[in-house]
């Protein structure tokens, strides 16, 4: 049986990636989810990472391994390992592929895939969008911790942004599970930390405010962090939020950690990404850090991922604009 690998690649609108094979495939004109086989020593992760580089010239983070799928072609049998992951590229660069398409969630179920694939489909639909967010209580009053295990239960299921969304206007509006929430966020257990990390910036887009409190604590965490997930989830909430209600001592936290990210070249793309716009937000509080920060984007232009380039672009136009107030320096 053949080991192979293929990407459920997410973009910002949580639209999910699909590419067509050539006329000369096993699969002609057939759309499938990217990647392919595991090479000798290889570990699943690191043969997906691979072919979304060498197919498509995209980075990539890995947010889940899902349950392996066989399927016999009858000239051949596989083992397809599926992972769902999030990206900042919006554009991939096709070198073996004939076409691409971002498709929304609840179009999945009209692409032409291969019978592998469509197994992989069905399974991330059932996943993202036919799963219960939680059990009614049988009583009015239920027990704290029976409420806290299904809280625990309903954030390691969730995957769709619908469910992120409908947990962020209930949490919006309930300060007992918003702080829930938060807790989970720090949890050792490093899938319910990042699923309630990922979910509490949903609450933040929706209200930005309920965060401010604990900006302090967001910060004071990050270098102590060994969940890349996590980490990723909370320089995004900093990324968004308004830096000047935390103290003089944490902007220097923020700064120092979000410029080793930026020059260290295993960070992964997003943290890059939200590094950069952290210390955009504080440059405009310091405008000495806006000289630094340029140059460190500028170091950044040669690492070939176009999320990347774009956002470091976009950025330095700000950084350039006599309006914003960063790049002024002190009179």
């Amino acid at each position: 049986m053949i080991r192979v690998t293929c990407a459920i690649i997410r973009n910002d609108d949580n639209e999910v990636l699909v590419v067509q094979r050539g006329e000369d495939s096993d699969h002609p004109h057939k759309w499938e989810f990217p990647g392919g086989k595991v090479s000798r020593g290889e570990t699943d992760e690191e043969c997906i990472i691979r072919e979304i580089r060498e197919e498509l010239s995209m980075d990539i983070v890995i947010c889940m391994k899902m349950e392996p799928v066989d399927h016999d072609y009858g000239y051949k049998k596989i083992r397809l390992v599926p992972f769902i992951c999030d990206t900042l590229d919006d554009m991939p660069v096709l070198t073996e592929h004939t076409d691409f398409k971002w498709k929304p969630l609840q179009e999945l179920v009209s692409v032409d895939f291969c019978e592998a694939d469509v197994k992989v489909a069905s399974m991330y639909m059932e996943i993202t969008g036919n799963k219960p967010v939680a059990k009614e209580s049988e009583t009015e009053v239920e027990q704290s911790a029976e409420v806290e295990s299904d809280l625990r239960k309903m954030i390691n299921s969730m995957m769709s942004m619908q469910e992120a969304e409908w947990v962020a206007a209930s949490a919006g509006e309930n300060p007992v599970l918003f702080n829930k929430l938060l807790g989970f966020s720090f949890s050792p257990d490093r899938k319910l930390a990042f699923r309630a990390s990922w979910t509490l910036s949903k609450v933040i887009d929706k209200y930005p405010s309920l965060i401010n409190p604990h900006l302090g604590k967001l910060i004071e965490s990050l270098d102590s962090l060994d969940n890349e997930s996590t980490q990723r989830s909370f320089l995004r909430i900093l990324s968004m939020s308004d830096l000047n209600l935390v103290s003089q001592r944490h902007h220097g936290i923020l700064a120092d950690h979000c410029f080793k990210a930026l020059n260290s070249g295993f960070s992964a793309i997003a943290i890059k990404a939200y590094s950069m716009e952290a210390i955009y937000k504080l440059a405009l509080i310091y405008p000495e850090l806006a000289h630094e920060l340029a140059a460190s984007i500028s170091l950044l232009q040669g690492e070939g991922s176009a999320g990347i380039i774009a956002r470091g672009s976009m950025i330095l136009r700000k950084l350039m604009d006599p309006g914003s107030g960063a790049g002024k320096g002190h009179k």
